[in-house]
């Protein structure tokens, strides 16, 4: 009788533990998952500076080329979570006042974007744009007030002065040892009249990256920590680029008035191919 007590017991707080362990499940609620880029060369961390700074990252190409950078800006939309069993969850994909920023490397603040209300579940891929679909890119005052304000403010600058879209990348700085200027501006182009535009060279970038380990949502809200190496922006898989003060053919580029063709170089280094290569510069380096 004493051990069919003892089984009897055991089993009464098995249950229990099994229903708390259930009710924890299911009270799990939507939580914050929070995305922090962390800028690069290599696995250096990357020092702003001017033509005269001595604490400024100098970057050595694969060619051998110097170079350092005095602004660098990115633009990160179209970010969608994608859950073990394949499931993709979409966050403000259309709606770049909540759902698309500016990372600026002379900004903190904007290293840290944080997702709110994310749905509970284990995450184990981020997909996101580098700059902003072509149905998205115009600069919309009205739809989008908040972006494109931060996108067009003075620290910013990511629009164009001619066009009607959005810069989704600028990178300024000096290369060479006598500090040349190096400025480079991303961003999809139209060809047309006013009212009748085409597509023409298509700069977005679609960024796919694993997570070394999964991130659960729910009673937790994981930080995913975002690696962009600028190693690539002249040695990527892509191209290995030398610039120059003219045009010049094979994998040369100037590095202050680019074509398109020459902008692609970059482009394809720092973004992916869109083909073959789906993470550019990107990868994942942590998971908490």
């Amino acid at each position: 009788m004493k051990n069919l007590k003892t089984y009897i017991l055991s089993a009464a707080v098995l249950v229990a533990f099994m229903s708390c362990s259930s009710d924890d499940e299911d009270n799990r609620v939507a939580n914050n998952v929070t995305l922090e880029f962390n800028n690069t060369f290599g696995n250096t961390p990357i020092v702003l500076g001017d033509a005269t700074s001595t604490s400024a990252t100098v970057n050595t190409s694969d060619a051998g080329q110097t170079h350092h950078f005095e602004e660098l800006k990115y633009v990160i939309s179209n970010i969608r979570l994608i859950k073990a069993d394949g499931t993709e969850i979409p966050y403000n994909v259309n709606d770049l006042d909540n759902g698309a920023t500016v990372v600026n490397q002379a900004n903190s603040e904007t290293l840290s974007y944080v997702l709110s209300e994310i749905p509970v579940g284990d995450y184990t891929e981020i997909k996101f744009g580098l700059g902003v679909r072509s149905d998205l890119n115009t600069l919309d005052q009205v739809s989008f007030p908040n972006f494109y304000n931060n996108a067009g403010s003075n620290e910013t600058e990511m629009h164009w002065e001619w066009g009607t879209g959005y810069r989704f990348t600028k990178l300024e700085g000096f290369y060479d040892t006598d500090n040349k200027t190096l400025s480079f501006h991303s961003g999809s182009t139209l060809e047309g009249e006013e009212g009748n535009y085409t597509q023409g060279v298509n700069a977005y970038r679609d960024i796919t990256l694993a997570l070394p380990t999964t991130a659960t949502v729910g009673n937790s809200a994981p930080t995913i920590t975002i690696k962009a190496d600028f190693d690539y922006f002249l040695s990527g898989d892509s191209h290995t680029v030398t610039l120059v003060s003219t045009e010049d053919i094979t994998n040369n580029a100037t590095p202050s008035a680019h074509t398109a063709t020459e902008m692609m170089k970059f482009v394809e280094n720092i973004g992916g191919n869109g083909t073959t290569d789906l993470t550019g510069m990107f990868s994942i380096t942590s998971v908490e």
